[in-house]
């Protein structure tokens, strides 16, 4: 889709720019056609029995400023704790996080402004030499020094980039959905819901579900894939998914972050696809070439064309719907990244029928 270059960034959230989150722009996506309608009228685009399984992780406030030994002022992007105690880590140029540092080294100290704590970078992450672009090393694994829990909570602000016309503050980077703090950047294709859609969707016999994904940083080069990360699909979620294929109804994932953990949750046996409780880490790479097995259809925003995010929708979608989705809505001024508007893609016009895919 490199051909698409109409792509207009949102600036702020639709609060900041008059407008209710449930009402930025919806485009709906099937085999029948294209839909240009408004978010608030999602309800009328699914049925009774469908499942619409949401992502309840809140998001953090994740990026600080910083001094490095060898680079001067940074800005640190705080992707996600591991279980040995290390933190995933990006630095980035300041004074907005436009562009990634790709030539740290294994031994750079960063300091924390103010000096409450302190890392130093051990080995890129997933592992040395993992830049696949040849690029340099944009993630690393770092130990920390100090309290930084304290320090970020007194420090830190939401992870932005260049495209946003200000700083906003971290209540505007979450959804109704997120009660489970985590996510280094916000899950945001569930931001436009509003509770009085949540409302009309249960009283239409739309079920909404949760899981849990942790995000880690989204600013992934070209050809990059996305990271590890923690995910929860409780016992709950998985028997109403089930029950809802089961009877025929579809599975709407709320974003690139619900298709990744529920697809993570799937065993297959002799009949066929089942969504099972499991936490953990998830490493789940959804391709054309390894393609989702329980999700039917997709809530997302719009993704930059290379990203990996983009592979994903394919995948769900196919790539002739999704190229028709994208054309559409660049013709249309669409705004892009997470404060901009959604999609809904539908491929195929039929029921689940319990079936797997």
């Amino acid at each position: 889709m490199s051909q698409l270059e109409a792509q207009e960034f949102a600036p702020a959230p639709a609060e900041r720019r008059g407008l209710a989150r449930d009402q930025v722009q919806l485009l709906v996506a099937t085999d029948r056609g294209i839909t240009h309608t408004r978010f608030h009228r999602l309800d009328e685009h699914l049925e009774l029995g469908d499942i619409v399984v949401v992502n309840n992780s809140a998001t953090v406030a994740a990026a600080v400023d910083a001094v490095s030994d060898r680079h001067g002022p940074v800005v640190l992007h705080l992707a996600t704790p591991l279980d040995d105690a290390t933190w995933v880590v990006e630095v980035r140029r300041p004074p907005d996080a436009a562009r990634a540092v790709l030539d740290a080294r294994a031994g750079d100290r960063i300091d924390l402004v103010g000096g409450a704590a302190h890392l130093q970078l051990i080995e890129p992450y997933p592992a040395p030499g993992s830049s696949p672009t040849g690029t340099g090393n944009r993630l690393w694994r770092a130990s920390m020094t100090g309290d930084l829990t304290a320090a970020v909570r007194r420090l830190g602000r939401p992870i932005a980039y260049g495209y946003l016309d200000a700083r906003y503050p971290l209540t505007d980077y979450q959804t109704v959905f997120g009660h489970r703090p985590g996510s280094a950047e916000m899950p945001s294709a569930g931001r436009p819901f509003s509770p009085d859609l949540v409302t009309r969707l249960v009283a239409k016999g739309v079920l909404v579900a949760p899981i849990t994904l942790h995000t880690g940083v989204s600013s992934q080069e070209a050809g990059e894939f996305p990271q590890a990360e923690r995910f929860e699909v409780p016992r709950s979620t998985a028997a109403a998914v089930n029950a809802a294929r089961a009877a025929g109804g579809r599975v709407i994932a709320v974003g690139t972050t619900v298709t990744r953990a529920l697809e993570s949750a799937v065993d297959v046996g002799r009949d066929g696809a089942t969504v099972v409780a499991r936490s953990g880490w998830t490493s789940r790479i959804i391709s054309p070439a390894e393609p989702p097995l329980v999700t039917d259809g997709l809530v997302t925003g719009w993704h930059d064309p290379e990203a990996s995010h983009l592979m994903l929708v394919e995948a769900v979608a196919g790539a002739g719907l999704t190229r028709r989705a994208y054309t559409a809505a660049s013709a249309s001024g669409y705004l892009w990244h997470e404060f901009g508007d959604s999609c809904l893609l539908l491929p195929g016009s039929g029921r689940s029928q319990g079936k797997s895919r």
